[in-house]
């Protein structure tokens, strides 16, 4: 597990507001918010951390873990409601194992994110 992930974005307020949505199936929520940037977290241990940068951030795959199968399809949802542009749905991916069930969407920055479980049904 991730201890914390830093970021820049382009558009500090639609990311935001994505990463919010998207992730709001898994619990996360704001952790802190100030000048430099905004933390979120699902623990209170591991944060996902962005901040306004006028850079072009390189491509990013970020991938977080889900509790089931029920999560990664709540996520894709809410991260198509947050303004996120598909880039997989919901489903088993079977070349990486038998149990790998993911969703994919692109960020508001181009940046692809997955919500994977690995365990099996049930």
């Amino acid at each position: 597990m991730f201890d914390h992930v830093v970021f820049g974005v382009r558009d500090y307020a639609a990311s935001k507001a994505f990463y919010l949505g998207a992730f709001a199936p898994i619990g996360m929520k704001i952790a802190a918010e100030n000048a430099l940037g905004l933390e979120m977290s699902a623990d209170g241990q591991a944060s996902l951390c962005i901040f306004q940068t006028d850079e072009k951030p390189a491509r990013l795959h970020l991938a977080l873990r889900a509790a089931n199968r029920q999560q990664v399809d709540a996520f894709h949802r809410a991260a198509l409601q947050a303004g996120g542009r598909d880039n997989g749905a919901p489903g088993l991916r079977p070349k990486y194992h038998a149990n790998y069930y993911a969703a994919f969407v692109i960020d508001p920055d181009g940046h692809n994110v997955e919500l994977v479980c690995h365990d099996p049904q049930g």
